[in-house]
């Protein structure tokens, strides 16, 4: 064998070796890979199982010495850690998320009359909106409609919107959070054939976008009516840092609310709008590396802030949602995958022995009333299990409305 022969026959057992070497780390690196972030999401949604369910005592969020703060059905947020049951439900099959979801429900199905709130979405929809997309029972649909109907007496036809709140000073607040709970309207109306809450749904989406948009295509989070003429009386904020400040969580909403409202109407102008508070969100130069925002968007002590991981969730969510709609596609997708990649991580996720139903921390709920500063919070845990598995149906190119 000649001297070239030798050294064919090294580089040949070398490319052998490497090959077997690439091999077994390939396989090694499949095997010592973290579970995909749902199935983490969900075993961390178990350790609520522990919890009995209590009419005053829906999940809203963890207190800094570790105790859950829970609250009646006619708070806000109620609707949420049921809603998350349910999503649990939905994706894994497992009747003991079913059974558990139920059991909440009880407590809160009277929230159907509740006229004194608009977060009728959020409590409803959530819960019984979820209840009914999984288990088409007629008393979930009918509490849905009867919810529906209660919502439409908040509605103002000078202005054009559904009041918000009945507390405060303001004549008729509407603020960028409402826009989440025309989901519900748009429900009914499907669920019933009345049109009814579509026109209302419809109405008060194109009011919004309207007077609630700057021009650098942040939103302000009131907006304050005149009753008697319909005009704006003033636009301000209630848990921003300023006016004029644009509160992270309050694009999120704009985003999903618009998103959803293309979803349910095929107006262009929702899409655009959409579109527009993407750019907003993705391109702001105070946006943190891991794509988890800060509580305001102006908040004076960057990069000191506080983050508020439900802002992201709610976002990444959204952005999942738009890329089916949007040329830009592939950008939400990127950027929802690396928000989604940050809160999945030991930063952002709750231990996974943790005896609580949280699943994120690092939320942050009200912070001018210096109140759910940086803790796990309900609705963040809620909006990261949605986008989760909208994450999940874009990888099996399956096609859901969720």
């Amino acid at each position: 064998m000649n001297r070239i022969e030798i050294k064919q026959m090294i580089w040949i057992t070398l490319f052998v070796v490497m090959v077997g070497c690439s091999a077994k780390l390939k396989e090694h690196s499949k095997v010592d890979q973290p579970k995909y972030p749902l199935e983490e999401a969900l075993v961390r949604l178990s350790n609520s199982f522990t919890i009995e369910p209590d009419s005053l005592g829906f999940p809203r969020c963890l207190e800094p010495n570790g105790e859950i703060r829970g609250v009646p059905s006619k708070d806000w947020t109620s609707g949420f850690y049921p809603g998350s049951l349910w999503l649990a439900y939905g994706v894994s099959k497992d009747a003991k998320y079913k059974e558990l979801a139920q059991k909440w429900l009880v407590f809160s199905e009277k929230e159907k009359w509740n006229d004194r709130t608009h977060d009728m979405g959020f409590k409803i929809n959530c819960s019984f909106g979820n209840a009914y997309k999984f288990d088409k029972k007629d008393a979930y649909k009918d509490v849905i409609i009867q919810s529906a109907k209660t919502l439409l007496t908040r509605y103002n036809e000078t202005v054009g919107s559904l009041r918000s709140w009945d507390h405060g000073s303001w004549e008729f607040p509407v603020i960028i959070d409402n826009m989440m709970n025309l989901e519900l309207l748009f429900l009914a109306t499907e669920l019933s054939g009345d049109s009814i809450y579509y026109e209302v749904a419809l109405q008060h989406a194109l009011t919004t976008l309207k007077n609630h948009f700057r021009k650098d295509l942040s939103s302000y989070h009131v907006v304050n009516y005149d009753t008697i003429t319909g005009k704006v009386i003033a636009k301000e904020t209630h848990q921003g840092f300023s006016d004029e400040s644009s509160w992270a969580r309050g694009q999120a909403w704009g985003l999903y609310g618009f998103t959803l409202c293309y979803r349910e109407t095929g107006n262009v102008l929702f899409k655009k709008q959409a579109e527009k508070i993407a750019k907003f969100i993705m391109s702001n130069p105070q946006m943190p590396k891991d794509k988890i925002p800060y509580w305001d968007y102006n908040a004076p002590d960057i990069p000191n802030a506080p983050r508020d991981a439900s802002a992201a969730a709610i976002t990444a969510s959204a952005l999942y949602e738009l890329q089916n709609y949007s040329k830009d596609g592939i950008a939400y997708t990127t950027f929802a995958d690396a928000i989604i990649s940050s809160l999945s991580s030991e930063k952002y996720i709750i231990e996974q022995n943790s005896k609580h139903p949280f699943i994120l921390n690092h939320s942050t709920g009200n912070m001018p009333k210096n109140d759910e500063v940086d803790v796990p919070i309900s609705y963040a845990d809620y909006y990261y299990l949605e986008a989760l598995i909208r994450k999940e149906n874009i990888n099996n190119n399956t096609k859901d409305k969720l």
